[in-house]
């Protein structure tokens, strides 16, 4: 047993970086740390506790993760320091030699981060408690409540895929999931929480049931008789384990609603290849093709990166042409970044800073031009938006069931409630569009 006694009243901050499973799972390690008495640091107060959740999917994310913690150590001095997240879990000893970090813990050990805390005296050195990448095996729950409406619900961690280009499976470990049952409670307990919404997360959520013996349709079925939460939405699933069966369950649900990320990464077939994916651009386009047959209103978001290495100005031209065919609403682009240990190290044809930001500009002015066509279609029409807390005096903000952002004037009364709105022209930065209450 702890002693948590010497915990009451001291205060921690915490730090999140990198994906919304991140943020998850670091609202359940504030959660632990709170049932031994350790509340989170109110703004401009002195923290006795950071702890950092770090992220290493490209290199410009380690560095942030090093700037996140120095600012920290600066901005609490004599707090103890601790670090976890897949950085921590992939770099462990660099990560304990920056000036103040107090501890290391990785993947398997994030549940029991209280243990590492001691007595809150601070390391001449920092320790480093990280598990082999063979032994990553529990599966930590986690159900964050990201703002006033909104959860998310961690469904899996992990990943077997081994991708060219990509550390997560060595900072992760195996792809595992928690029971059905259980995240079904979760759920039901943020409902009871007043959640109105949940987003499914995890690392490759459609994998969801290796270590259950159970489906990830199964899953959104046992998560749709759920009372109390009004939406659903399925966050990034892989094109090759985005069922049939699970677009027409969503296109007949009332809960879950009809928006879909799907990581493309990349529409060429030849660069496909050398990122070992396991779908070419053929299933990727009947995938976009049968989303929008059931649900042609659907939101589809897509994942690509440039300038993998192998990626010839042919290629990514190809791609870009790929691309430009689907109909899909909104692009996510990011620059390729070498990360040690991985396989593409292996390809030849580096492409260079320069052209890796051009083509990606390219992408980002597709997608805007995606997004405000698919906006377009909608101006005029009235439609159930989620509005979500702002401070007084200023625009609300909500999301469509297809996910339209659209700002209406403020009322208290409207925080966390569905209502409809007629939607109305772009706003000023064309980031939402104009919304007229109709109750």
């Amino acid at each position: 047993m702890i002693d948590t006694t010497i915990y009451q009243d001291k205060k921690a901050v915490y730090y999140t970086l990198g994906c919304k499973l991140n943020f998850s799972e670091t609202s359940t390690i504030g959660k632990v740390l709170k049932e031994a008495g350790i509340r989170t640091a109110r703004k401009g107060e002195k923290a006795d506790i950071c702890v950092v959740n770090t992220c290493s999917v490209t290199e410009v994310a380690d560095k942030k993760c090093r700037q996140a913690i120095h600012r920290l150590v600066k901005q609490h001095p004599g707090a103890f320091v601790i670090v976890t997240g897949c950085y921590a879990q992939l770099k462990p000893d660099t990560v304990a030699k920056i000036e103040g970090v107090d501890v290391v813990i990785g993947a398997e050990q994030k549940l029991d981060l209280l243990h590492y805390l001691g007595d809150l005296q601070k390391h001449e050195a920092g320790e480093a408690h990280i598990s082999a990448l063979k032994d990553i095996r529990s599966f930590v729950p986690s159900c964050s409540r990201g703002d006033r409406t909104r959860f998310f619900l961690k469904v899996q961690d992990g990943c077997d895929y081994y991708c060219s280009y990509c550390t997560i499976p060595f900072a992760r470990g195996r792809s595992r999931n928690g029971t059905i049952a259980s995240l079904v409670e979760q759920a039901r307990l943020a409902a009871i929480e007043g959640g109105k919404e949940i987003v499914l997360t995890g690392v490759n959520i459609g994998d969801f049931g290796k270590t259950t013996g159970e489906t990830f349709f199964d899953l959104i079925k046992a998560l749709d008789r759920v009372e109390g939460i009004e939406r659903f939405r399925i966050s990034s699933i892989e094109p090759d384990l985005l069922t049939d069966e699970v677009i027409d369950y969503v296109s007949g649900s009332q809960r879950f609603m009809p928006h879909f990320h799907i990581p493309l990464q990349s529409g060429s077939d030849e660069v496909l290849k050398l990122m070992r994916r396991r779908y070419d651009t053929a299933l990727f386009a009947s995938k976009v093709r049968k989303i929008k047959e059931v649900m042609p209103d659907s939101f589809i978001g897509v994942d690509v990166i440039v300038g993998t290495r192998g990626e010839t100005e042919e290629y990514f031209e190809h791609a870009y042409e790929f691309v430009k065919s689907l109909d899909v609403t909104q692009l996510h682009v990011f620059s390729y970044s070498e990360r040690p240990g991985t396989q593409a190290l292996k390809i030849e044809h580096v492409v260079t800073p320069e052209e890796k930001h051009k083509r990606s500009q390219r992408l980002l002015n597709l997608s805007d031009e995606k997004t405000e066509a698919f906006y377009a279609l909608h101006i005029g029409q009235t439609l159930p938006v989620l509005l979500e807390h702002a401070k007084a005096g200023a625009l609300m903000h909500g999301f469509t069931p297809n996910y339209i952002r659209v700002e209406v004037p403020h009322r208290n009364d409207l925080d966390n409630r569905i209502v409809n709105v007629k939607l109305g022209d772009f706003n000023e930065e064309r980031t939402a569009l104009q919304g007229t209450l109709l109750i």
